[in-house]
């Protein structure tokens, strides 16, 4: 397959782009290292320029995937070519050398292409002193180097010209197997194509050896082809692009094949060498070049899988033919045995004389060497029995024998009336001195029966041998054409790029993986309503959680993303464990307050750090599946902003635990995070404590479990109104005494819906939650009264009765709730001792963070909310959506109008940021049987994240290499006893450079089984 362009090519391509000539260079991308685009524009036309170092240069018309952040030699080209018009594009001499001049005079730069030996790419000023090289390099005394001049004066300004004696001499001194070829390509200046075409054309066959090389007949053609025939050609052959394709067969799995076309060369002229080949045509050579390279990275993956299925099919074959081998070895063994046992018996007497002789030699004690002596005396002599001992083995005790067939003239006409096989007529048969005559043919013929018996077993396991091979085989082409699917459907995101996760709430956190990724993410991808996270290292990762809806970011996901940009700093390595800070998006900027501009991926954060608890190193590796359209709704709200509410329900329904003995059984022994939660008041049937245990999130799986004891509390009878009165002011002072000291000690009220809720937070991270209950589940003395009043017959009352009946119940309720509850003080207490060491700054921090602050709750109220990104975890309903800010207009008011323009520029600027985020939904971690999946994507976030997900590892600080330890993950997931064949195809079509690249770096690996999935690798 041709890749690069040869000297014809290069004067092509240069001739059709001499019309760009006088575009200016808007921008300049680099694709890979060695492959730029240059854009040229005209007021009226435009054309991308393709440049790759030792490869090619040609226009291209499609898009070309560029890199995130432009590379060094981009920037550099950027700077001095930018805006400069192309003045000139020329080959230097004839050497495949491409000197491209931008702007003019002493503003003038060059951009040199080398397309030989393995390329380069220089920029140079006006007098080619070299700026910046792609590939530095000393070749002898020159130097291609920067600061160094570029040896403009070495290339070759003339073609080589062909001498008729240089020739002869050539063709003499080769060597008889070289080729014509071999020997006249270096010395001919036009490319293998054009050599090829005017010895064609001449009647000569380009690939004969010299030794049929006849040189008194052909040699004065070959030289008129190679000078006369040369000029005809070029003067004479138009000029259009081709591309020469090559049919390829494939192997279906179902055992079928079929047919696609590859392209393989790439030529200005319609050669005569492929005049019988498959050959499409182009307008202009530019076009050909530009579809050959575009689309043959996609036949590559076709070839690959050609290959492939190759392979497979020859594994197949070679068992075929070891096993055809194996049976047609044992039978010619048979026949082997079968005819030295004839021989013997029809020698008998022959072969009993021979053992005779040299066992009675022996027996005198004859020196061997004296007995082959006399064996060979005996034999010049004619002795019978002596001529036909051929050699002596005495070190086996056996002798080697001439045995020849009597019957052998009657055999072979029998042979030919039959037409059988011969046999032959004589053969030499190993001897056995210890035995007889008969008993060395019967040894033979035991040999016989013993190889056909091994024939049969054979022929059988053979048989089952080769259906296991076929079957395994057309397994494997169906893995191949699977994965080669797969990889054709397989899409990468915009986000994979960076260092990403989904949090558990359905939010996209990305981070930088270098300086120049840090500074794209704050530049490009960070929106107004986002949330820049940062770990308090420096040199860490610039994370960013995107927040498409412009809702607050919930602390969950805040608490994931510290912990992501945690982990992937330098905290890991050196396994310690910091905290992280959020702040808003017009925090972050890019000047110091002196003023100075700075480094590449740094920021300045102005105003407050919200500084979140200190992260553990604790990160997890999985797998999330992408869903075909059909599957998405079934995986809706797997990740989502969940309250209180939610919380208990999700976990009600992923546990299995069905009765209270399981469930206390599972919480025995946990010393955690507790929470108490009490009904309000019920029926005296039905009043019930509820408690919550929560196992802290060090555990590998977090699990909440809910408790549910019975209380039995009396309902004191109703007194006299007097007595009540003073009771309820007696009991208010205290409900306030209680409030006031609760709030000193950092305990706030957190409002749920339908629900009274007091949450305490200290120090050391343990919460404690009490709510009451006020849903109609629990009926309220009111309804329990009206109830019993339906029950009687709904009899009349007077209005004062009703109204003295509606104070009682209401006092009577009051009284219900204000009954001290056992163990009350006793926790008051507790408190007291847990808080007494927090100061005002560290409540203000656990308050600020659990959403639960008096100051913050007054601003909700009052609907001032500044776009604080922190929402409260319970709620019927979200936030509303944060408005995305406007650009200020003159006189500091709005840049919009107000009314439908500002509604337009609002949506358009959430349309914008959706598209960004809206593929998350189909991408889930827990696929079930009757999804579609269509890919797989690796992913490593925090573990906590990935609670959920079917196929995850926990990753720790530790010393295993990335690479390593992730193919260690793949094949314990593959070897999943619940993984389907689909996943398994999925897993097996993930590249293993994808695989590794988001690790944070060295690793420990945790997971169930671990050590058998190592022992069985």
């Amino acid at each position: 397959m041709k890749t690069r362009f040869t000297t014809i090519d290069i004067i092509t391509v240069l001739e059709e782009l001499q019309a760009y000539v006088g575009h200016r260079v808007n921008q300049v991308y680099d694709v890979d290292n060695k492959t730029y685009l240059i854009r040229l524009q005209k007021p009226e036309s435009k054309v991308t320029l393709m440049i790759e170092s030792g490869t090619r240069l040609h226009f291209t018309e499609f898009d070309w995937p560029k890199n995130a952040a432009p590379s060094g030699f981009s920037m550099k080209l950027r700077k001095h070519i930018n805006n400069k018009r192309l003045e000139k594009i020329e080959q230097m001499g004839v050497d495949r050398v491409v000197d491209m001049q931008f702007g003019s005079d002493e503003a003038a730069y060059h951009l040199i292409l080398e397309m030989y030996d393995r390329g380069n790419l220089v920029l140079t000023d006006h007098e080619y002193k070299i700026l910046n090289i792609l590939r530095p390099r000393v070749a002898g005394e020159e130097k291609f180097l920067v600061r160094e001049t570029y040896p403009v004066e070495l290339a070759k300004q003339e073609y080589s010209t062909i001498d008729e004696n240089n020739i002869k001499n050539l063709i003499k001194s080769g060597k008889p197997t070289d080729t014509l070829k071999k020997i006249l390509m270096p010395h001919f200046d036009y490319g293998p194509s054009v050599l090829e075409h005017v010895c064609l054309v001449a009647g000569i066959q380009i690939s004969v050896k010299l030794k049929d090389f006849n040189m008194e007949e052909s040699f004065t053609t070959l030289f008129q082809a190679l000078t006369d025939g040369v000029q005809q050609f070029f003067t004479n052959t138009p000029k259009s692009g081709i591309i020469v394709e090559k049919s390829e067969t494939r192997i279906k799995p179902d055992g079928g094949t079929e047919e696609f076309l590859t392209f393989q060369e790439f030529h200005p002229y319609h050669y005569k060498q492929y005049d019988e080949s498959r050959v499409k045509s182009f307008s202009s050579f530019n076009h050909a070049c530009d579809t050959f390279f575009s689309q043959i990275e996609a036949q590559k993956i076709e070839l690959k899988t050609v290959q492939q299925e190759k392979s497979a099919m020859k594994k197949l074959e070679n068992v075929k033919k070891d096993h055809e081998a194996r049976i047609k070895g044992l039978q010619d063994l048979q026949a082997l045995d079968r005819r030295k046992g004839e021989l013997i018996e029809m020698n008998s007497n022959l072969v009993d004389n021979a053992i005779k002789v040299i066992v009675s030699a022996l027996a005198n004690q004859i020196p061997w060497d004296q007995i082959k002596e006399i064996i060979k005396e005996a034999t010049e002599n004619g002795d019978p029995v002596a001529s036909r001992i051929k050699q002596l083995k005495f070190e086996v005790n056996h002798i080697v024998l001439l045995l020849t067939d009597p019957y052998a003239n009657l055999d072979e006409s029998f042979d030919e009336e039959n037409e059988t096989e011969k046999e032959p007529s004589e053969m030499l048969v190993e001897i056995d001195l210890d035995f007889s005559a008969q008993a060395n043919a019967r040894k033979y013929f035991s040999q016989k029966k013993q190889a056909a018996s091994k024939e049969i077993k054979t022929i059988q396991s053979g048989t089952v041998a080769l259906k296991s091979a076929e079957k395994k085989t057309k397994q494997s082409l169906k893995e191949i054409a699977t994965i080669t699917n797969i990889n054709k459907a397989r899409k990468v995101y915009w986000f994979e790029k960076f260092f990403w996760f989904i949090s558990s709430e359905n939010f996209l956190v990305i981070g930088g993986r270098d300086a120049q990724q840090n500074e794209l993410i704050v530049k490009r991808y960070m929106k107004s309503v986002d949330v820049y996270v940062h770990a308090d290292l420096h040199g860490a990762s610039s994370c960013v959680i995107k927040n498409p809806t412009g809702n607050p970011v919930p602390p969950k996901t805040l608490n994931e993303a510290a912990q992501f940009s945690v982990c992937f700093s330098a905290a890991w390595d050196s396994k310690v464990i910091t905290s992280a800070y959020w702040v808003n998006p017009e925090q972050v900027s890019k000047t110091a307050p002196s003023g100075e501009y700075l480094t590449l991926g740094s920021f300045m954060i102005r105003g407050k750090k919200n500084y979140m608890p200190p992260s553990h190193l604790i990160m997890g590796f999985g797998f999330l599946f992408k869903l075909e359209d059909s599957s998405i709704e079934r995986h809706k709200d797997e990740r989502k902003i969940r309250g209180l509410d939610d919380t208990l329900s999700h976990l009600s329904q992923s546990t299995d635990l069905g009765t209270e003995a399981d469930l206390e059984s599972v919480t025995e022994g946990v010393e955690e995070v507790e929470i108490d939660v009490e009904d309000g008041d019920s029926s005296e049937d039905e009043e019930k404590e509820n408690k919550l245990q929560i196992i802290p999130e060090d555990d590998e799986n977090q699990t909440v479990i809910e408790k549910s004891e019975e209380k039995e509390e009396k309902v004191a009878d109703n007194e006299s109104e007097d007595k009540e009165d003073n009771e309820e002011t007696n009991e208010k002072e205290e409900a306030e005494d209680v409030k006031e000291e609760c709030e000193s000690e950092g305990e706030m009220e957190e409002e749920f819906p339908d629900t009274d809720v007091k949450i305490e937070f200290n120090r050391s991270g343990s919460v404690e939650v009490k709510t009451k209950t006020l849903t109609s589940s629990a009926p309220t003395p009111q309804a329990n009264q009206n109830k019993e009043q339906n029950k009687k017959g709904n009899k009349k009352q007077t209005p004062t009765q009703e109204k003295e009946k509606g104070k009682a119940s209401e006092k009577d309720q009051k009284e219900k709730q204000n009954q001290p509850v056992r163990g009350k003080k006793g926790k008051l207490k507790k408190m007291k001792d847990k808080y007494k060491d927090q100061d005002e700054e560290d409540r203000q921090l656990a308050m600020a963070i659990l959403q639960s602050d008096g100051k913050e709750r007054e601003k909700k109220k009052k609907g001032k909310q500044k776009g604080s990104p922190l929402a409260p975890q319970q709620g019927k309903k979200s936030a509303q959506p944060r408005k995305p800010r406007e650009a200020a207009g003159p006189g500091g008011g709005s840049g919009k109008p107000q009314g439908e323009g500002a509604a337009a520029g609002d949506m358009e600027e959430e349309r914008v940021v959706n598209d960004e985020t809206d593929m998350l939904d189909s991408l889930t971690g827990i696929p079930v049987q009757e999804d579609e999946l269509l890919f797989a994507v690796p992913v490593c976030a925090p573990y906590n994240t990935m609670a959920n997900y079917k196929f995850k590892v926990k990753l720790t600080p530790g010393t295993g290499k990335r690479g390593k330890s992730c193919k260690t993950a793949l094949a314990m997931f593959i070897a999943d006893k619940s993984a389907s064949s689909r996943e398994k195809d999925l897993f097996k079509s993930v590249k293993d450079q994808d695989l590794a690249r988001n690790l944070p770096g060295k690793v420990k690996l945790s997971a169930p089984n671990l050590q058998r999935i190592k022992g069985k690798k």
